[in-house]
Parts: structure tokens; sequence; C-alpha cells
């Protein structure tokens, strides 16, 4: 009995430093995860990602908020075409819309304002949460402003592209031919810079809750891109990524508003190319029920 005593010590203080031992481990092991899983995920903006978490704009905004239960309602007007108009102008707008493309060479050729006007206004005909509509589109036509928004693009991307972005979504781009370098921020004659407002104020001055404000402004850019097909003209669709409070600073924007998207706006450059992209077929992109 007196000999087992110190034998059994032993192996009691060999188990503690074992389990001792492997705690250590498997606490680094944890620290180690959030790292690898960050470096494996692509790296995201915080400008760029879904803000619909609005409980401290909530709190802001009480029952003192603007109320709309009393808009008054009208009668709603349709133009109901014939079954084979619908298919024809369905055809037809398909067939303009298949034509868009991606383009990173731009002239410098001048636009006309009022068609930037008009593009914009059918952008502002989108739906959003609550009918806050929730965008500011930037217009900015100033050479000087121009460079000096190229200037932070590129001293960005040129990080994002080196450290942030990552191996995986680098290599992604190479098919694209794609840099840091921006040179159309500089030869297009317009750039749009569409900013999305996270909240916005009521007439009492209380922030006033713009529901989903994320949703509501990219359906805005995706009619801007339609719009724009239709005039005659060309863009390229841009999330600056680590730019926006830069940008936002550089252009004289509110705290509430946070940059989605910049394009560049203009007419195709005669030497312009595009890559040889196919699109997916109808049965890969629809499903019928």
């Amino acid at each position: 009995m007196f000999f087992l005593t110190p034998v059994l010590a032993a192996v009691v203080c060999i188990l503690i430093v074992w389990i001792f031992t492997n705690a250590d481990r498997s606490m680094e092991r944890r620290k180690e995860e959030p790292r690898a899983r960050a470096e494996a995920r692509p790296w995201v903006d915080e400008d760029l990602q879904d803000s619909t978490d609005l409980d401290q704009v909530e709190e802001d905004a009480d029952e003192s908020q603007e109320s709309e239960e009393n808009v008054e309602h009208i009668a709603f007007s349709h133009i109901r075409y014939p079954e084979k108009e619908m298919v024809k102008r369905s055809q037809e707008f398909y067939e303009l819309l298949n034509k868009r493309r991606s383009l990173r060479f731009i002239s410098n050729e001048q636009v006309p304002m009022e068609v930037i006007d008009n593009v914009i206004k059918t952008a502002g005909t989108a739906p959003s949460g609550a009918h806050t509509e929730p965008w500011t589109f930037v217009v900015v036509k100033d050479p000087d402003m121009k460079h000096k928004i190229r200037g932070v693009v590129e001293e960005e991307e040129e990080i994002n592209y080196l450290k942030r972005m990552g191996h995986r979504w680098v290599t992604d781009l190479k098919k694209l031919r794609t840099n840091w370098i921006k040179e159309y921020l500089d030869t297009a004659p317009v750039l749009i810079l569409i900013f999305k407002q996270v909240y916005g104020f009521a007439a009492n001055g209380k922030r006033k809750v713009h529901h989903y404000n994320e949703i509501s402004v990219s359906i805005a850019c995706g009619i801007l891109l339609a719009a724009l097909q239709n005039a005659g003209l060309v863009t390229v669709t841009t999330t600056p990524l680590n730019c926006g409070p830069r940008l936002r600073l550089l252009l004289g924007r509110p705290a509430n508003e946070k940059l989605l998207m910049l394009l560049p706006v203009g007419y195709p450059s005669k030497e312009a190319t595009v890559p040889d992209l196919k699109r997916k077929r109808l049965d890969q992109i629809m499903v019928t029920v």
C-alpha cells in the first residue's frame, strides 16, 4: 500500500500535466481558427456590408417620427399591352441589356448633362423600404476632383490587391486583366458615386429609420445601369474597397451616407475591348415550380 502511493501520485501528476498541456494547445488552436477563417474569406469593406441593423437609429427615432399613415391614395394608371406586343417588348429589352458590358476603356468625349439628369431620375424611381428613398447620387465632372478621387482609389486598391483581398480573389480577377490602376477615373467625362443613406432625419431633427437601405439602393443601381445602357452610354461597376470614408470627406458628404458604388460614365474609347465572356443560359438561372 505504501509502495503504490508514490506511483499513484506520479501518475496523477502526469495526468495533470497532460491535461493542462492539451488545454493550452486547444486555446492556441481557437486563437488561430478565426485568423485562418479571416484569411480564407475575401475581405469586405465596412461601407459595403449590409446595414439593416438599425437598433441605434431606432432608439433615436421615437413616436414623433414623421408618419405617412394619412398619405392620399390615387387611382393607378397602367398600360396593358397585347400578348404579342408584350413578348416583342420583353425580347427587345433583353437584347438591349444583353449587350451591356463592364467597360474599362472610356473616351473623354463629353456627354449631354440632360442625359445624366434623366438616367439618375430613372434610378430614383426604384422601390425603397417604406418609401424612404435612401440614395444620394453624386455627379463629378470637375477634372481636379476626378483626379483626387482616382488618387484615393488607386492608393487603397493597391493595398487591396497586395494585402487585403487575398490570393484567391486576386487570382479570380486575372482573367479580367484588372489591377489597381484606374485610368478611366480621369478619362470618363462623368463619375457617379452612389451613396446609401443609412438613416435620415425627421422634421423634428430626430434620426429617421431607413428600412432596407442596402437593398433599396442596390435596386436603384441596377435601374441606373439599365438606363445608361438604354441611353447608349457605358460604365463599369466599381466598389472601391476601403475608400468610402475618404471619398465621403473629399466630397463633403454627411456621416449618414456610405459609399456603395462608383460608376465612371461615358462613351467607349475607339480601342475598347472586353473579355469574351458568356452569360448563363436561362435553364441555369431560372427554376419554375
